[in-house]
């Protein structure tokens, strides 16, 4: 099993190309379900979750053919409409499948999807939702059996969706369904994440009728067919955000270049509240980091606000800034997993309820730790680069599913990261 060996206190700068958005491009492959035709793909970025939804399409029967960071994907000829739990135990967004194959086909069995341990995330509001447009769900033995066949012409009906509670893979499933239902479907209280927007803007070229992406209320005109497209996968916010606070706790300067800075508003916002000084360009944000930062009170939230995936590396940042700052975690209940870790490296953490109290320390110590989900293994990180000495991350496989060579980038901005398996 891999390892990351992080040599400590180094000095970072320079400018890093961030890589395509997991989040996008997860669902964006996924909707290539949609069509007979052929979509092709750019700015994929290269993943352990990118290869598991490949495979996932393979099963399926989707001609996938990929070279580098694009891909060409039809799925003219579906073979079976079973997603195994070989596959969908390692990704949760593997239920997205789930929309797309119950439009087209009218039928779908999925696996109840697996993934980071940080909480509960669960499908109730996804069921629903296709139940409100006519499909009948049955789930038993860990799998989720759909069908429409008793629906007229077999299509999904539309309907209007109000969904408990902010669901990105939710908004996500139930309008790639929509696209193909008959009528017109309209969500309410939808995610408006940029990558729930991005995977609207594929769904739009591949001939979708999608009104109100980027709002609490998206509505889906039915059509009968999509067709195929040809689309660029966003930039990897959260990938931006971690080489931000990076620069930021470094005392570093970093340039991530390829970004939209409007979609990152919320990190500029705190880092600039902590000290850094930023600079916005166009398609850049430059960060340069200032030595005793100040301690940041966070609070995660839906977009816009402060993005849950960015928490463990503000705390990482926190733990070595000057003051006392609370973090309060409203998304998930069980993503402080990393603070044990970071305590193992000298941190001061004390944890009540949802909220960690998080008191800065001077300096931080490499030690061995374990990394416990996809975020917790990059607050790891950036705490073994500000440390003194070395620290052996274990478990790295997390930080595979969602960081495209991420060692690789930071050891060209001065880093010392080695991978090994020892």
């Amino acid at each position: 099993m891999d390892k990351l060996i992080v040599h400590g206190q180094r000095e970072i700068g320079g400018e890093v190309l961030i890589s395509g958005a997991k989040n996008a491009a997860l669902p964006i492959l996924i909707s290539t379900i949609l069509t007979a035709e052929k979509v092709e793909l750019f700015n994929i970025p290269i993943l352990q979750d990118i290869s598991t939804t490949k495979k996932l399409l393979h099963v399926l029967g989707v001609r996938v053919e990929s070279f580098d960071n694009m891909a060409t994907i039809q799925a003219n000829k579906l073979t079976q409409y079973d997603a195994p739990y070989e596959l969908v135990k390692t990704m949760r967004a593997s239920i997205l499948v789930l929309g797309p194959l119950l439009a087209r086909y009218g039928q779908a069995r999925v696996s109840l999807p697996g993934g980071c341990a940080i909480g509960s995330r669960p499908v109730d509001i996804h069921i629903k939702g296709f139940e409100a447009m006519g499909a009948k769900i049955n789930i038993s033995h860990g799998y989720i059996d759909a069908t429409s066949d008793h629906l007229p012409n077999k299509k999904l009906q539309g309907t209007t969706i109000f969904m408990d509670q902010v669901t990105v893979t939710g908004t996500e499933n139930l309008m790639m369904a929509a696209t193909l239902a008959e009528g017109v479907t309209t969500l309410e209280n939808a995610a408006r994440e940029p990558e729930v927007v991005d995977l609207g803007v594929c769904l739009v070229k591949m001939g979708a009728k999608i009104n109100g992406l980027g709002t609490n209320r998206i509505v889906i005109e039915g059509v009968k067919e999509l067709h195929g497209a040809t689309h660029e996968i966003m930039f990897d916010r959260i990938e931006a955000g971690t080489f931000m606070v990076a620069a930021a706790m470094m005392a570093g300067e970093i340039t991530c270049q390829g970004v939209d800075p409007t979609k990152l508003d919320a990190v500029i916002r705190k880092l600039i509240a902590a000290g850094a000084d930023i600079t916005v360009k166009i398609n850049t944000v430059t960060v340069k980091g200032k030595k005793n930062l100040k301690a940041l009170n966070v609070i995660t939230s839906p977009y816009p606000a402060f993005p849950t995936d960015m928490q463990a590396q503000f705390m990482a940042m926190n733990c070595i800034s000057d003051g006392v700052s609370e973090m309060t975690e409203t998304i998930f209940e069980n993503r402080f997993m990393h603070v044990q870790e970071l305590m193992r490296m000298g941190a001061k953490i004390d944890i009540k309820h949802n909220t960690a109290i998080i008191r800065g320390v001077e300096k931080l110590e490499g030690a061995n730790v374990m990394a416990t989900d996809l975020r917790a293994s990059a607050s790891l990180v950036l705490a073994g680069m500000i440390a003194q000495g070395k620290t052996v991350i274990d478990r790295i496989y997390h930080l595979d599913r969602g960081y495209e060579a991420l060692e690789n980038k930071f050891n060209k901005l001065g880093a010392k990261i080695e991978r090994t398996s020892a």
